[in-house]
């Protein structure tokens, strides 16, 4: 099942969507919200799926879904956290700023606390106030959860996943130094954040979702070219079980709590750090990443930071070619 929602108020419309996002069918009469239905996931999912298969078989009033026309699934959540699924990205964070992984990161991940006041829709532009800032696109992957207990186990907190996506945490890289020398972690170096037009069910990602973990072929597209053909399930060092788990450690997670994955990141077979996509290699998912491995070949990264009228796009495509949560879609714009 696809879920997604239209502006309306300050928490979108709830809608259900079509498996291959060409139709739509209103589900605000049986729940308002999104985050109305994770708060009461138990009462309201039978009838939002029974509504799903009315919709699949044309059997109820229907509308074109246009991706560019919704917002974000949740327009705003009780709680963002983001963490270090793809540990190769860590250690290429890392060696750019000439630092050792230390070893425990390749069995507790890190995660940080995010703003959730506030998340952009798949087609809104990506605002950068000062080129200088470094803006950068990271293409991850996203779960939702339901209400987690506190001390819940990787195992358990796998039943409390609701829904998976995909967003682009947006990233000022050269406002993270600065930040991270404080000792307290991102704020200034984290603006809003942009979700996939439309979240799924697990289930309905069939055997692309296996043990807290999604394959497939990320694709990130930097001005209409390929960028980063980065797989999405091979390298995931840790699954949204054990994220979740980390989160839940000392304290109970609220329904609608967003985790993402971190940035996805690939290795190439022999261990190196990964070659551009016109090399032949997966790319990237970040710019960092691809700045990172010029300046380890090379002593000097070339590739730049966002500017002004850059296009990011980012995708991942079910075995028959379709699209499976929709497109993030964007334009970089000043201010």
């Amino acid at each position: 099942m696809k879920l997604a929602s239209l502006p309306q108020g300050r928490d979108g419309r709830l809608i259900v969507v079509s498996d291959d996002l060409a139709w739509y069918a209103d589900a605000d009469h049986i729940v308002p919200t999104m985050q109305a239905l994770l708060d009461d996931w138990d009462r309201y999912f039978p009838q939002i799926e029974a509504l799903s298969i009315e919709l699949a078989h044309a059997a109820i009033p229907r509308r074109r879904f246009h991706e560019r026309e919704a917002c974000a699934p949740l327009p705003r959540a009780y709680q963002w956290v983001d963490g270090s699924a793809y540990v190769n990205h860590v250690e290429l964070m890392h060696k750019a700023h000439g630092a050792d992984l230390p070893a425990s990161f390749w069995t507790d991940p890190l995660m940080y606390q995010g703003g959730s006041d506030g998340f952009c829709g798949a087609r809104d532009p990506i605002h950068i106030a000062d080129p200088a800032w470094g803006g950068d696109f990271e293409a991850e992957i996203v779960v939702v959860t339901g209400d987690v207990p506190q001390g819940a186990s990787p195992q358990q907190a796998l039943g409390h996943i609701r829904l998976v996506g995909l967003i682009n945490d947006v990233s000022l890289r050269n406002l993270m130094p600065g930040e991270l020398a404080k000792g307290y972690g991102f704020v200034q170096s984290k603006p809003a954040s942009h979700l996939s037009p439309a979240f799924v069910t697990p289930a309905a990602l069939g055997a692309a979702w296996q043990c807290g973990r999604l394959s497939g072929t990320l694709m990130v597209d930097l001005n209409g070219q390929p960028f980063g053909r980065v797989e999405a399930g091979e390298e995931c060092t840790f699954d949204f079980g054990t994220l979740i788990a980390h989160l839940a450690k000392t304290r109970s997670i609220g329904a609608g709590t967003i985790i993402g994955s971190g940035t996805v990141s690939n290795r190439d077979p022999d261990g190196s750090p990964g070659r551009p996509v016109p090399q032949g290699g997966r790319g990237y998912a970040c710019i960092a990443e691809q700045r990172t491995v010029e300046t380890l070949a090379t002593g000097e990264a070339v590739t730049p930071f966002l500017k002004a009228g850059d296009t990011v796009r980012m995708e991942m495509r079910d075995a028959k070619g379709k699209s499976i949560f929709g497109a993030i879609d964007q334009t970089v714009v000043l201010g």
